[in-house]
């Protein structure tokens, strides 16, 4: 199959050679609603010049579950991302973030950098189609809290600074790869390829941990289209080097001016969750995860999500009550691997997620959400409150977790947690 993506590959770097230059409309959706990421993407035909650099700080507290007092929580962070043009044709992008986090609740060292993008895209004058070249991070799929589609999420967050998901597919590693896209005015094609290039991740704060993000051979095929003035859809082709190819799609629409639904699907042959958390070999069954939800708007600015998610992969109800009952490591690597892979940790999940853009204040913005495990009913509240000044941010963070002992969000270190963070911006 991989042999079968490289011959692709290359009749979609030839057809650079030909064509008319695409409208923005061919890279640019005419209406962000439709959008297929939840997570912003470049135009690969932006031949303009940005540059941001800010610097982040966090102080805050967090109750202990075992009831033995708090624990301070501090962090500092350094982000910056660069797009620009190197010569006509060409444009370069990169994205880069370094974090100093105490406590890290995930392995590896406090002080974490993460080369997120590291590309150039060329796409010669008269052309209807880009190549790019490096690491760039490849998001897929319109849902907001769990993307099926998303075939290169597993391993590429190297530290979590905020819960909302927005954030999180921002901030994750991108992947070292070759595509190719093909433009069309109600759509694309694109091709890539992501060698293997180390074997195993890094816990190494500094490394480019390309163990992480390229530790097989992968190849992915995707037609993205604009079936009408109010539907858009994605179909995927995902192959990795031993393995059996996996599928998937996702639609848009736009329901009313004031409602989008979306859905996305995938289904593949692997092994469960609870089997990669434990080392163990598996049998490889073929099976589905979807997730779908509703965004209500307001004229005021108030926007409601609702998603249903489901990874056929994930333990079920009787499933996580045995696991309960197994020593407390086994569910802690059950979590962890859930996390690093990005996946929900339950056969069944809920999310629901709000914003409210000028809250009382011009300026001060409110993001929520809410996360429910549907096999043990744990589940993890999150709020930010956000005011935005022309150079200076400054947001108040809350975060409580509840359910039983051994449960997905009962194993959380802190039950309940407060951060004030301030950001500014060069």
């Amino acid at each position: 199959m991989l042999s079968i993506l490289r011959s692709c590959l290359g009749l979609a770097l030839t057809a650079v050679l030909c064509g008319s230059p695409p409208s923005r409309a061919a890279t640019d959706s005419d209406d962000a609603a439709l959008s297929l990421s939840s997570a912003p993407v470049e135009s690969a035909v932006d031949g303009g010049r940005r540059t941001q650099l800010f610097i982040e700080g966090a102080l805050g507290a967090g109750d202990k579950r075992d009831g033995s007092g708090s624990r301070d929580i501090r962090r500092g962070s350094i982000d910056f991302t660069y797009i620009g043009a190197l010569a006509p044709g060409w444009r370069a992008v990169l994205s880069d973030r370094l974090d100093s986090v105490k406590p890290n609740d995930l392995p590896g060292d406090s002080t974490i950098n993460s080369l997120r993008e590291a590309y150039v895209s060329w796409q010669p004058e008269g052309a209807k189609a880009v190549v790019d070249l490096g690491r760039v991070n490849l998001r897929y799929g319109p849902a907001y809290g769990f993307n099926p589609t998303d075939f290169f999420r597993d391993g590429a967050l190297r530290t979590i600074t905020s819960l909302d998901p927005i954030a999180l597919r921002e901030n994750r590693l991108g992947t070292v790869v070759l595509r190719g896209q093909h433009l069309w005015s109600a759509g694309s094609v694109s091709l890539a390829y992501s060698p293997k290039i180390e074997s195993r991740p890094s816990d190494n704060g500094w490394s480019l941990d390309l163990g992480a993000t390229n530790n097989r051979d992968r190849g992915l095929l995707v037609l993205s289209s604009r079936l009408s003035d109010r539907i858009s859809g994605q179909a995927l082709l995902y192959k990795e080097r031993g393995s059996s190819a996996q599928v998937g799609a996702s639609l848009t629409a736009l329901l009313s001016d004031a409602i989008v639904g979306y859905a996305e699907w995938s289904r593949g042959s692997e092994i469960s969750l609870l089997d990669r958390a434990l080392g163990l070999q598996g049998t490889s069954t073929k099976r589905n995860r979807l997730a779908a939800g509703v965004t209500y708007t307001t004229s005021g600015k108030l926007s409601i999500t609702g998603e249903y998610q489901y990874n056929g992969f994930a333990l079920d109800p009787a499933g996580l009550d045995a696991l309960r009952a197994a020593p407390p490591a086994a569910m802690d690597a059950y979590v962890l691997e859930a996390v690093r892979r990005q996946d929900p940790a339950s056969r069944k999940a809920y999310l629901l997620y709000l914003t409210q853009k000028g809250i009382g204040l011009k300026g001060l913005d409110l993001t929520a959400l809410l996360r429910i495990n549907g096999g043990d009913h744990s589940r993890l509240g999150w709020l930010e409150l956000r005011h935005h000044w022309s150079r200076f941010d400054l947001a108040l963070r809350l975060q409580q977790q509840g359910g039983r002992d051994a449960s997905e969000y009962g194993v959380l270190r802190d039950r309940r947690s407060a951060q004030l963070v301030a950001a500014y911006y060069f």
